[in-house]
């Protein structure tokens, strides 16, 4: 998934939920977006610097399910800085995954918190762009 035509927080949870069924045809839609929006009750999961890493743990997965999603424009998720986010990765884990979850969720941090990566993705012209992106600069941390 590349841009996205969400343009508020439960849009973008759909979206991404959407995107991520094309591959993963055994979810169930509703279960995920539940889980999704009460972690997000819990507390905005928009780390700042135009970045949200939405994310939750199923029963019955058996591996972690990653989708990306990006808005030039930007859109208000109740980030810690007060900035609407503009990249988007949506992690659903397996229940019973504490150390590969946790894991992934620092990797993407740590990936976001490079101004130049941000910039990028921000700026890629096409879904591959943004996946060789991630790729590249992944193979680098």
């Amino acid at each position: 998934m590349a841009d996205l035509k969400a343009t508020d927080k439960d849009g973008v949870l759909s979206e991404l939920t959407d995107a991520m069924m094309r591959t993963a045809t055994s979810l169930n839609r509703e279960e995920v977006l539940k889980v999704l929006q009460e972690r997000e009750r819990l507390g905005s999961t928009g780390i700042g610097d135009g970045v949200a890493i939405p994310h939750g743990k199923l029963k019955d997965l058996d591996k972690l399910l990653i989708s990306f999603g990006r808005s030039r424009a930007g859109i208000d998720f109740d980030s810690m800085d007060g900035k609407p986010a503009q990249l988007f990765f949506l992690l659903v884990a397996p229940e019973e995954s504490v150390g590969v979850h946790l894991k992934t969720l620092a990797r993407i941090s740590k990936l976001l918190k490079n101004p130049g990566v941000r910039r990028r993705l921000v700026e890629a012209a096409s879904g591959e762009d943004l996946y060789r992106i991630i790729a590249e600069e992944e193979d680098q941390l």
